[in-house]
């Protein structure tokens, strides 16, 4: 078994089905040795996790949201390349729909990194930006996007 799948395995970490593209684009696109991963929102086994950050959500279920959006990411991965081995993230790009006046973006986005991390050791850590947005696609809590280093 692959490394990262048993690592997956380990974490007791099921992925999901790599998501279809909800508009006209592609979920993912490889160029050389870059993978770059469409925007994945906050999608749990209960459906959308929507929501506004500082407006009856909080960090922790923020974090929860972003975590989702990291499945959702390493999914897309895999369907792209097959061979989880051969990726290193390079950089998390998150949108977190938050109230004018929450500052904790960094925080939010962090179940995202930590997942990473977790899952793909040294090769999981990255760059990162995390910023507000007013509002997201389907009133979803965050949305992050990838970008990938192939081997």
């Amino acid at each position: 078994m692959a490394k990262i799948e048993a690592r997956l395995e380990e974490l007791g970490i099921h992925l999901p089905d790599a998501p279809a593209p909800a508009a006209n684009y592609v979920p993912f696109v490889r160029t050389g040795n870059q993978l770059f991963v469409s925007g994945q929102i906050s999608n749990g086994p209960e459906g959308l996790i929507r929501g506004k950050l500082g407006d009856g959500m909080d960090v922790e279920e923020g974090a929860m949201a972003a975590r989702f959006c990291g499945l959702a990411l390493i999914a897309q991965a895999k369907a792209a390349i097959g061979d989880l081995d051969k990726l290193r993230v390079v950089k998390l790009v998150g949108f977190v729909n938050s109230t004018p006046d929450f500052t904790d973006q960094p925080k939010v986005v962090n179940g995202c990194s930590d997942l990473m991390v977790e899952v793909f050791g040294d090769a999981g850590r990255h760059a990162r930006s995390a910023v507000s947005a007013a509002s997201l696609p389907m009133g979803v809590a965050v949305e992050i996007e990838a970008i990938f280093e192939v081997a």
